[in-house]
């Protein structure tokens, strides 16, 4: 089997962490955490994904956004709807 290094440059306080951390778990080391990530990952196993997180909207914008709401679906605020994109732009051009 070939081999390959993979060299990535981390700060030295989490590699000594994440160093402890899988010692703790039964790992022999550091590389070997990498080597069953990367082997789970291109195996399908796990998966790895990135979500952005969730903005909590202050009690003011809260209730401003109720009202916006409530206006439109009590027909107070006038809205308009288009069923195709050339209808939209004819309104947006007029």
């Amino acid at each position: 089997m070939k081999r390959s290094v993979l060299q990535i440059p981390i700060d030295i306080k989490l590699r000594n962490s994440a160093e402890k951390k899988a010692q703790a778990r039964g790992f022999s080391s550091l590389q070997e955490v990498v080597r069953v990530l990367l082997t789970n990952f291109v195996d399908r196993k796990i998966d790895i994904g990135f979500e952005e997180k969730e903005i909590q909207l202050s009690d003011k914008a809260i209730k401003r956004y109720n009202k916006m709401i409530d206006d439109i679906e009590s027909g107070r605020v006038k809205t308009k709807s288009f069923t195709d994109v050339d209808s939209l732009m004819k309104h947006l051009n007029e």
